[in-house]
């Protein structure tokens, strides 16, 4: 048995639930904040059996994009007039950071 955690931003979250629904797989969804951008994420985790990781996997990789967004860094204000105010810049949001775990033991009570 395996244990996946998969990452994905807010935007991809209700897309990836119903796909797992539609292909047969349970999931936990726990609400997450990415560190970097401080922006909403969705932690999914999903006990399956070894054999159908791949098939989870390809439904992540299919429900998950990735994006290029602007965003404006976020500085500290020090509160001096030498602070500045900076330009927005693209990166790449979206897509899913995926951990695939092995489960010693698992119990549905």
């Amino acid at each position: 048995m395996k244990l996946i955690i998969a990452i994905v931003q807010d935007k991809d979250s209700n897309r990836l639930s119903g796909e797992l629904v539609k292909a047969n797989f349970r999931a936990t969804k726990l609400a997450s904040t990415g560190g970097f951008l401080r922006a909403g994420n969705t932690t999914f985790m999903i006990g399956i059996d070894d054999d159908q990781v791949d098939a989870v996997m390809t439904v992540i990789n299919k429900s998950c994009k990735i994006r290029e967004q602007l965003v404006t860094p976020i500085t500290p204000m020090s509160g001096t007039t030498d602070s500045y105010l900076p330009l927005p810049v693209e990166v790449q949001v979206g897509g899913a950071t995926v951990f695939v775990m092995p489960v010693e033991r698992f119990e549905h009570f």
